[in-house]
């Protein structure tokens, strides 16, 4: 549930942006202009927010909020840039398109929900990171400093 609620509140901030950004757009003369502005606009806070600020302090504005944070696995350190973008492009591209996907195949025809090639877990997706609780993180650090000491 955390994580539905922290991208809730990344797209809606995001938005909110965007939106404070709209009149600086409209005077910049044509519709087609400042929709293609807003459009330039919206790729570039997503882009900020999901891969720059993820590889800064682990987490994006909605992360944050919410308490989750961004790991790669299996040594859950901070993922880098190549995974993340990977990650940002996978978001923005083809998770928009699922739910129009599996409405248009018939049942018998639609995949089954652990096929190859999809996460195996809900909170892993495909560029090898995942997403944890704050809370959780700190209790794996402590547990892997206890046993080195």
């Amino acid at each position: 549930m955390r994580r539905f609620l922290a991208v809730g509140l990344d797209c809606y901030l995001c938005l909110l942006a965007v939106g404070l950004l709209v009149r600086s757009c409209l005077d910049s003369g044509g519709t087609g202009r400042a929709v293609a502005l807003l459009a330039v606009q919206l790729i570039a806070l997503s882009f900020a927010n999901q891969v720059l600020l993820t590889m800064a302090v682990r987490a994006s504005a909605g992360k944050l909020i919410m308490g989750v944070r961004v790991i790669r696995l299996p040594d859950a350190g901070r993922p880098g840039f190549r995974p993340l973008v990977l990650r940002w492009l996978y978001g923005l591209l083809w998770l928009p398109t699922l739910p129009w996907r599996r409405l248009g195949a018939p049942a018998a025809v639609r995949p089954p929900e652990c096929s190859p090639g999809r996460p195996a877990e809900p909170h892993e997706d495909l560029a090898g990171v995942r997403q944890v609780r704050r809370s959780d993180l700190l209790s794996y650090r402590a547990a892997v400093r206890g046993r080195t000491d």
